[in-house]
């Protein structure tokens, strides 16, 4: 079973590079919310979310609130993750293949790129917000 409330928080990139950051030791508050262009406000939410899931905790050292990771908390996902994925197959034996037979495989799984998509005209929205 996937365990939910870990994927729930880390499913947020912000969650994501807090975690990044606290992987390098424990931070006050202050210095995560410095990484970022959010309010200390959000900071404090995306905390709370990490709590919640035990990925992180709070050691009041001070005056100052530090934050630090719990890596085996992920482990749960790794193990999920790694299960999701089939077993190497060890390859099969073949005949010897002649090199023209060879060329025309290796030909055969070159495949052109997709054409580029073509970026979208802004629609133009009012100044009141509404789109009519």
């Amino acid at each position: 079973m996937p365990p939910i409330a870990i994927l729930v928080a880390l499913a947020d990139p912000t969650r994501c590079r807090i975690l990044e950051i606290l992987r390098d030791g424990p931070q006050p508050v202050h210095v995560l919310a410095d990484s970022f262009d959010i309010s200390r406000p959000a900071i404090s939410r995306h905390l709370r979310v990490l709590k919640q899931a035990r990925l992180i905790s709070e050691k009041k050292t001070g005056r100052e609130n530090r934050y630090g990771i719990h890596p085996a908390r992920l482990k749960p996902v790794q193990t999920w993750l790694a299960g999701l994925v089939p077993a190497a197959k060890p390859p099969a034996k073949t005949a010897a293949k002649t090199p023209a037979k060879t060329a025309t495989i290796a030909a055969a799984a070159v495949v052109a790129p997709p054409p580029a998509p073509k970026p979208l005209a802004a629609k133009p929205v009012s100044q009141m917000g509404f789109d009519f």
